[in-house]
């Protein structure tokens, strides 16, 4: 994993999640794992994804007037989903990358699914308090086991009748929530070997660079066809994760 292609695989794959998240709002860990362990393996590229995803995610969540109150409002789901994450660490820790995987890939066709169908209809917000922390804890354990951070989160914000600026707030703040969480599991557990810290450090400027020419492109570019390509995008990299090779 010193190759120049390597360098340049990551490089690359940073900077594609960055303008995606620059163009749509999201998409920045999902993009970045899906791509990274299609290459690597899982094992391999949770580590890459924790200081881009950490400091892009961060930036999201303090851009918005509504940090204080999306924080009260969904502090049973955050608590719930660092739980998730400790709780499943010694199944992570002792599973192969290839049984990981197929996990991730399957909860990225899932995440696709529910972008694809644009299901807008379905408003939980009456039993809002009985859901967090289920969705907490379930979204917690995939994260803890995949990096993924989506899965049942993002289509659970979506059914809450929030705000465009309240919802990318929101999982902003998850986001950050969960990549911190992950990045102290993956520490204790002695998962976080220092070249790869280095890396993924490194890997900020592409991302940075992809978030920066997106959001130029998301003045001229339709949302709505660049989500059905984003999505559709995830579905072939879901099932390719979960029939394909991985090293």
């Amino acid at each position: 994993m010193v190759e120049p292609q390597f360098y340049f695989i990551v490089g690359a794959t940073f900077f594609l999640a960055g303008l995606t998240k620059g163009v749509i709002g999201l998409g920045l860990p999902t993009v970045s794992l899906a791509v990274l362990t299609a290459f690597f393996g899982l094992k391999d590229a949770i580590p890459l994804i924790l200081i881009p995803s950490l400091v892009t995610n961060l930036l999201q969540a303090f851009s918005g007037p509504h940090l204080k109150n999306l924080i009260k409002r969904f502090w049973s789901l955050l608590l719930a989903g660092v739980t998730g994450i400790f709780a499943v660490s010694e199944v992570f820790a002792n599973s192969s990358s290839e049984q990981l995987s197929l996990i991730l890939g399957i909860s990225i066709i899932i995440y696709s699914g529910f972008g694809l169908s644009s299901i807008n209809s379905l408003n939980l917000t009456k039993r809002e308090k009985w859901y967090s922390p289920i969705v907490g804890i379930v979204t917690g354990a995939f994260t803890g086991l995949t990096g993924s951070f989506v899965v049942p989160a993002v289509p659970y914000l979506q059914s809450l009748g929030l705000t465009r600026d309240q919802f990318i707030q929101a999982m902003g703040i998850w986001f950050s929530v969960a990549t911190g969480a992950l990045a102290v599991m993956l520490g204790i557990r002695g998962l976080l070997p220092m070249d790869q810290n280095i890396i993924s450090t490194a890997a900020l400027l592409p991302a940075v660079i992809g978030m920066s020419i997106g959001q130029v492109i998301r003045r001229r570019l339709s949302e709505i066809r660049f989500r059905r390509m984003f999505f559709f995008s995830l579905l072939f990299m879901g099932i390719y994760i979960i029939v394909g090779p991985t090293q």
